[in-house]
């Protein structure tokens, strides 16, 4: 919401200076993200009225005009605009007058004829980025008076960052309430007297969609005039509101949307046909808009339609056909209630988004519309004139927001706050915020205004106390009871130093949506389907994220084609998988590497990550846990993974995570060069941790026996080295595997393994024959269980 600082003052104008205006609104908690000029820097220009204007004598589109600027002798000014006329008041920058950008005028000569000024444009002022010609000035803008002083450019135009529950201060009405309510000071509002009808035309409306649109009011001018043009003041409001100035009946709506918070439409007359029916479109029926687009609409689309069809995107935007165009002379003038829960959505679901959209999703206040439909038109018969008939103002009184009284206990706002408030000051507070209070015993009841929908609970009534009265004057307190402290188990699972372990392997965090794009999830894992959000901020991201790999893979490409070609990253956050009780929220890690293993560097050859690089960096992660032995890689498949570098990681016999290749197809779509590879574990498989338990170190020598047993390529070394274990007994103190071989000197389709039996008890010196019988028993468990064989 951007607004011109002086508006505001002519409702509220409490003594205080504009930063400090911005900081109570601000701490208020309506977010001021910044303060601008309402005009570029210039000075010396005036206001002149045009006495002649002659052609020049030696240049064809060049105008010799005489202006006259209230004293003096009429200056003689050279100009080149086509809409320079005699009678014209404009502004003139005089000799010495300095521009915006620093830029000077002096006194010159152009094509031999003498100039002392320019007569300016709006784009020349900075009031406009492109102008067509000279600035008009009305005929009661007083001669030779300061320009700037008179349009009262010496102002501020203030943008606050409204949170989706304040749609109350979208306008400079709700604005100017709450900075009454934080100063204490007087507040003018606007004074709406009722328009006359000159005649008693109606026009005929029904409401066949009550809950989306319980109120509905519109009134028929006819005979405006298709000629006059908009007010300067209201162009300049516009402006400084961030609003383009287009047409009077345009103008004249968005002024009131920018006033009173209440968006309106204005409808050719004529394009009509019959009555007005507040309708949800039928499937399959078609909408050209104003913006030029034509829209397929759904049958969950609120529209305005006459008995021919769709005119308008009800609260959203306005159809094309009923436009009022430069021709026209009748017109119907809109201004309705639209249910957020209607509209919540839709624009963005068509590609739009508008101001009266913005507005209608926050809530605009249900009392509102024949206020600001009595504002419009006293507005228009002054700029377009014309005659207005009787206002027409359905309403389905059900279907309208109702406002129940809320109890406020004052004990209760001491517990909340933390301190006690006398209870003048929150009665006080609350009624110069517009609420009706009734005592009652212990507090009030308290009826908030009917635009106030972000107040529900007693907490929000005491949030508005506390906001109003200042956070920043609510007094410090200390805690007077003992703090408990507790030990942190020492088996628990510590974030924090899986992240700086990442970190030390060489990953970097980062954090990206916990939404997605639809699409590269169901490539990643087409059986989960994720949870749709009924509000997307954009179709590319309409989903809850199952798993952390499409934020990491959007990351990775994001970097690679910023020329990023060794990308290591990490992220630890929630997903959202369904389930059979409906969706789990999971807390996980995942990671992905891209590109070189290490740094470009002279000590050691390059060399691009493989899944056993990314491998050794999970079991490092998983070493953290204190079990680093119960976690096992099961060879496994997965829709985004290379069907043959992948595993699933177990624990328990229950799977905990995925390692492994991104798929090339995959790969191939997202545009990424070079081998992916990822991650992602629960982190409540990390979080049962097992603490270290001390051995004493025997006295006794160690003993090693290698091997070198040729299998079956196909035979996992998991399930050699637990049968290993299992016919080794207590005596096997560490199994090595330091060699694998595949090639010429063995049989096609076997490997050879090498492996190393560290044999070792506390009590005494193994002999050799007890070492021999637990070879033995090994190489015995190897033939019998996987047909193994001593490599010659």
């Amino acid at each position: 919401m951007r607004f011109s600082e002086s508006w505001l003052r002519e409702w509220v104008n409490p003594s205080v200076d504009t930063q400090t205006l911005a900081d109570q609104l601000s701490m208020a908690g309506l977010e001021v993200d910044a303060i601008t000029p309402a005009a570029a820097v210039f000075s010396g220009v005036a206001v002149g009225l045009v006495i002649e204007v002659a052609s020049h004598p030696n240049a064809e589109k060049l105008h010799v005009c005489t202006v006259d600027l209230g004293e003096g002798e009429p200056l003689t000014i050279v100009c080149g605009a086509a809409n320079v006329a005699a009678g014209m008041r404009v502004p003139v920058a005089t000799i010495g007058a300095v521009m915006p950008g620093d830029f000077k005028i002096k006194r010159a000569r152009l094509r031999g004829v003498e100039s002392f000024g320019m007569i300016c444009s709006a784009s020349e002022l900075g009031l406009a980025e492109t102008s067509s010609g000279i600035l008009p000035l009305p005929e009661d803008a007083p001669l030779g008076a300061d320009f700037r002083a008179w349009l009262g450019l010496d102002d501020a135009c203030i943008e606050v960052d409204l949170t989706p529950d304040r749609g109350d201060c979208l306008s400079i009405a709700g604005l100017a309430w709450e900075v009454a309510a934080i100063n204490g000071c007087a507040l003018t509002p606007l004074d709406v007297d009722p328009v006359a009808a000159a005649s008693e035309e109606r026009f005929p409306v029904s409401l066949e969609a009550p809950e989306h649109c319980p109120r509905y009011a519109c009134r028929i001018i006819r005979g405006i005039d298709p000629a006059a043009v908009t007010p300067l003041w209201m162009r300049e409001r516009l402006r400084r509101g961030g609003i383009r100035a287009i047409s009077p009946v345009v103008d004249v709506t968005n002024y009131v949307l920018l006033e009173l918070g209440q968006p309106m439409h204005g409808f050719d007359l004529g394009c009509i046909k019959r009555e007005i029916r507040v309708r949800l479109a039928a499937a399959g029926e078609r909408l050209h808009l104003l913006n030029g687009e034509t829209i397929v609409l759904r049958p969950d689309t609120l529209v305005i339609a006459d008995a021919a069809g769709p005119l308008a995107l009800a609260g959203i935007m306005g159809g094309a056909a009923s436009a009022v165009e430069s021709e026209t002379r009748d017109i119907l003038l809109e201004s309705a209630f639209f249910a957020p829960a209607g509209i919540s959505g839709k624009a963005r679901s068509y590609g739009l988004h508008t101001d009266s959209s913005h507005r209608f999703e926050r809530g605009v206040d249900p009392g509102l519309q024949v206020r600001a439909l009595e504002r419009a038109t006293g507005l228009l018969l002054a700029i377009v004139g014309g005659e207005a008939g009787p206002v027409v103002d359905v309403t389905a009184a059900g279907h309208l927001p109702q406002r129940a009284p809320l109890t406020l206990r004052s004990a209760r706002c001491a517990q909340i706050l933390g301190f006690t408030l006398p209870d003048e000051t929150i009665a006080g507070i609350l009624e110069r915020l517009g609420m009706t209070l009734v005592p009652v015993a212990g507090g009030w009841q308290v009826t908030a205004p009917s635009g106030r929908f972000d107040l529900v609970h007693e907490v929000d009534l005491i949030a508005d106390v506390g906001r109003i009265y200042g956070y920043d004057r609510i007094p410090v307190s200390h805690a007077t009871s003992a703090a408990g402290t507790r030990a942190r188990p020492e088996g628990a699972f510590d974030l924090d130093r899986v992240r700086l372990l990442l970190v030390d392997r060489g990953f970097q965090e980062v954090i990206t949506y916990s939404f997605v794009n639809p699409e590269l999830q169901a490539r990643i894992e087409p059986e989960v389907k994720g949870l749709a959000l009924a509000n997307p901020i954009s179709a590319e991201l309409s989903v809850m994220r199952p798993s952390l790999w499409p934020g990491l893979l959007h990351t990775a490409r994001y970097n690679q084609a910023r020329q990023q070609e060794r990308v290591r990253i990490f992220e630890t956050g929630l997903r959202f998988r369904p389930g059979p009780d409906g969706l789990r929220q999971e807390a996980a890690i995942g990671g992905l590497t891209l590109g070189a293993v290490d740094p470009e560097q002279w000590g050691a050859p390059a060399r691009l990550a493989d899944f056993y690089s990314l491998k050794a960096d999970v079991e490092a992660l998983l070493a953290l846990s204190g079990d680093p032995a119960g976690f096992h890689f099961v060879a496994a498949e997965h829709p985004a993974l290379h069907p043959g570098q992948s595993a699933r990681i177990d624990y328990a016999g229950q799977p905990v995570g995925l390692l492994g290749m991104l798929h090339p197809a995959l790969a191939a779509d997202l545009d990424l060069t070079g081998d992916a590879f990822l991650f992602e574990l629960d982190q409540a498989a990390l979080s049962t941790g097992v603490l270290p338990r001390f051995t004493p170190v025997s006295r006794y020598p160690a003993i090693r026996r290698d091997l070198a047993i040729v299998v079956d390529e196909a035979v996992a070394y998991l399930e050699l080295a637990a049968a290993i274990r299992e016919a080794a007994g207590e005596l096997l103190r560490d199994l090595v595997l330091f060699d694998v071989y595949v090639g010429s000197k063995i049989a096609a389709g076997q490997k050879s393994l090498a492996l190393g039996l560290i044999l070792q008890v506390s009590s005494q010196t193994l002999t050799d024959q007890v070492v021999d019988d637990v070879v033995g028993r090994v190489l015995t468990r190897l033939v019998s269980d996987f047909g193994a064989r001593l490599r010659d």
